[in-house]
């Protein structure tokens, strides 16, 4: 952005003579000389690797697109493998990335969190792995990958979001530890028929979310959730009518530990496959999170959901309950939205 900001400077500066000139003979040459940038419109941006689109990068789709646009723009992303590290800002709302082929439309980058910062002996961290990061709002994500790909070597963050009113349709998360953070309290995200995969804590943070149909898929014996969900916030995490699976060898495998008291995770119509641990909740290693951690069920089947031993801060809604839970009552908080669905 600041770099088309100082080209337009440059070209305005040459210019101006020419077009004041021109202006004088004929008021139209002025206006038309200044017009708005040919992508400021909701027509579909193109993005292809092979160059039979408008760009080759998806950066330089979003950087296109005009700030606060009142718009619903679309970047169609053609098949493809791009190694890019994306930031939607927090002025860019109102877009939507759309690949042509969920499994082969992939973004991808292999940044973890022990990659040594430049000129120091820190490593990065968990919150600058990301390959996808999202500031914007009412931004929507359709039939595309998004991969964090670095070895197995600490966090490393495929979707990092905070923005508000996220929308995910049909969309492959890849990742070890930490594949999707959802960042920002009070933001509202929405999951339909998506594919999730991790080993560690691989969907965390303090956002409130609603998965729909999604499929879970553990890559070893650890933890699928470690939501923060603040105190004051009535609701974390919600799975409704997902699966929970798992690859080869992962058999003792935890819904979810709290990583902040207060956490609030729900699974609902869920299908809970046997790798799940019969106690399924974990406290973090501390009994005070016990007191204050939401972890709730309802309505679940599979070999992973027997009642019985689970953990006994953990409770099973009633019939009563679970039918509040709806997408109207969730994401109902400063204001009202409901995404659309697909």
């Amino acid at each position: 952005m600041e770099k088309n900001q100082k080209n337009i400077k440059r070209m305005s500066k040459r210019r101006f003579l020419p077009l004041f000139l021109s202006f004088l003979l004929c008021p139209l040459s002025f206006s038309e000389a200044f017009a708005a940038s040919p992508y400021d419109n909701p027509d579909t941006i193109f993005v292809a690797r092979d160059g039979t689109g408008q760009f080759r990068n998806i950066d330089d789709a979003i950087e296109v697109c005009r700030a606060f646009m009142d718009y619903h723009k679309v970047i169609f992303v053609k098949r493809g493998v791009y190694k890019e590290k994306l930031i939607i800002p927090s002025w860019v709302d109102n877009i939507e990335i759309c690949g042509e082929d969920r499994d082969n439309t992939i973004i991808t980058y292999d940044d973890h969190a022990n990659i040594k910062l430049p000129g120091t002996d820190r490593g990065m961290g968990t919150f600058r792995t990301y390959t996808l990061k999202i500031e914007g709002n009412s931004i929507t994500l359709k039939n595309i990958t998004i991969e964090n790909n670095s070895a197995r070597l600490g966090q490393a963050v495929a979707l990092h979001t905070e923005g508000d009113r996220l929308v995910f349709i049909n969309c492959r998360l890849l990742g070890h530890q930490d594949t999707l953070y959802t960042g920002k309290a009070g933001t509202r995200l929405y999951f339909n028929s998506c594919y999730i995969e991790g080993t560690t804590d691989f969907i965390f943070g303090p956002s409130t979310a609603w998965f729909e149909n999604c499929e879970i898929k553990s890559k070893a014996n650890s933890y699928i959730t470690a939501a923060s969900t603040p105190t004051d916030q009535p609701y974390g995490y919600i799975f409704n009518h997902c699966r929970l699976t798992a690859f080869e060898g992962a058999d003792k495998v935890y819904l979810g530990r709290p990583w902040r008291p207060y956490a609030y995770t729900l699974f609902m119509n869920c299908e809970l496959g046997g790798h799940i641990r019969p106690e399924g909740w974990e406290n973090w290693r501390n009994p005070e999170n016990e007191k204050t951690a939401r972890y709730l069920e309802y309505n679940n089947t599979g070999a992973g959901a027997a009642k019985e031993q689970r953990v006994s801060w953990s409770r099973q809604l009633t019939k009563k309950e679970a039918q509040n839970i709806t997408l109207e009552n969730v994401f109902h908080q400063t204001s009202n939205w409901i995404p659309a669905l697909p």
